[in-house]
């Protein structure tokens, strides 16, 4: 499984990157607080979401700790797609949040 610091994605988005960002936690979560220009699946919905995904796109998937977003990555992967783990998740985040 690819994995990403949650520094280097801080570092490609202030890079001025267009980065393609799955966040997988819930509803309330992504409320609280979330990476501008997310695009929101929580985890539960994926498997019936990825019909709104393009397998040649790279996506790098953040929920809170990592956990998450390690089981959505495994899972686009099995699926074809190129998926990449934020490790640490939004704890590890510093960047600017909405």
């Amino acid at each position: 499984m690819k994995e990403i610091s949650a520094k280097e994605v801080q570092q490609r988005i202030e890079n001025g990157e267009m980065l393609n960002l799955i966040d997988v936690r819930e509803v309330d979560e992504v409320q609280a607080g979330h990476i501008p220009g997310i695009t929101h699946i929580p985890l539960g919905l994926l498997e019936f979401r990825t019909h709104e995904l393009d397998k040649n796109k790279p996506y790098i998937m953040v929920c809170r700790s990592g956990g998450r977003s390690g089981q959505a990555t495994q899972y686009l992967e099995s699926q074809g797609y190129d998926a990449t783990n934020m490790t640490g998740g939004m704890l590890s985040w510093e960047g600017q949040v909405e």
